[in-house]
């Protein structure tokens, strides 16, 4: 039962990527490899974009520091 649920998405899964490749003419190889890199891309853009806020965020508390009273210029 667990192998035929495996073939069905393996066959219904890469068929995707296969009609995509014949559309646009290239191998179906291509297009997979073009989606990973994407998706890696995709996750270090955004771990770029944290880490960049929460460098942000700490100059942000370097510069703007509260102080508890007038006494603690």
């Amino acid at each position: 039962m667990i192998t035929d649920i495996r073939h069905f998405f393996e066959k219904h899964g890469f068929e995707v990527s296969q009609r995509l490749a014949d559309r646009l003419g290239m191998r179906a190889t291509n297009v997979r490899l073009f989606f990973i890199y994407i998706s890696f891309v995709t996750v270090g853009l955004w771990f770029g974009v944290y880490l960049t806020l929460a460098f942000w965020l700490k100059l942000k508390d370097m510069i703007y520091t509260k102080r508890s009273s007038v006494f603690d210029l």
